[in-house]
């Protein structure tokens, strides 16, 4: 049972980890290369994609814009541009083709490089096709730029606080309200193993005495 117990909180924490890591906003520092626009089937691992609109729902396909670029190692790493709207996550997002405009006016060589940090959300997965959505583009001094995580740090300090907040309600309604109900029936029982006792030790005595 202890082992069944440790597992679900693990397999709970693994899923709250991924939730959070696909969720929170990341920032990588790239070089974009290149800008396209994309024909997209709707049914193609659909959950990773920002939802749709009724039109495009209802043509089976739409078009997304694509941001390309190459880290500072060499890799390549390829960002879809979606809006999402008032849809999860909250990243309100309606400016998919002001940012489109914006990735293409910063599109640079290996010669004269321009270094962005581009925020984004979601994975890259290169076997089932998905890619992280961009939210935001902003030029950066060089490719060891550092960007430190202030969303991140507030959304998980927030939840941390929240988190020990119900625990600590959940720990004083237990005290007051849980706590009393179990020794009361607890007591009760007692008192019944008692009474079981004492008839049991009774009837002992009547059947010796025959």
């Amino acid at each position: 049972m202890r082992y069944f117990k440790w597992g679900f909180f693990a397999v709970l924490a693994l899923l709250g980890f991924a939730f959070f890591h696909y969720t929170l906003p990341q920032h990588d520092i790239v070089r974009i290369v290149g800008t396209e626009n994309r024909r997209i089937d709707y049914g193609e691992h659909s959950i990773f994609w920002a939802s749709p609109s009724q039109t495009a729902l209802a043509a089976g396909s739409r078009d997304v814009f694509f941001i390309q670029t190459q880290r500072p190692n060499g890799r390549p790493m390829v960002y879809r541009n979606e809006d999402t709207g008032w849809r999860w996550p909250p990243y309100f997002k309606f400016d998919s083709s002001n940012l489109q405009a914006v990735a293409q006016d910063l599109i640079s060589t290996k010669a004269d490089p321009v270094w962005v940090s581009i925020t984004h959300y979601g994975w890259r997965n290169e076997w089932i096709s998905i890619y992280p959505n961009a939210v935001a583009i902003k030029v950066v001094s060089g490719p060891d730029a550092t960007i430190i995580p202030w969303a991140n740090i507030i959304i998980l300090v927030f939840l941390v606080v929240v988190i020990l907040f119900l625990r600590a309600l959940w720990k004083q309604f237990r005290r007051r309200s849980i706590d009393p109900v179990l020794d009361d029936m607890e007591e009760a029982w007692d008192g019944v193993e008692d009474r079981a006792e004492g008839l049991w030790t009774r009837l002992r005595r009547r059947l010796g005495g025959k």
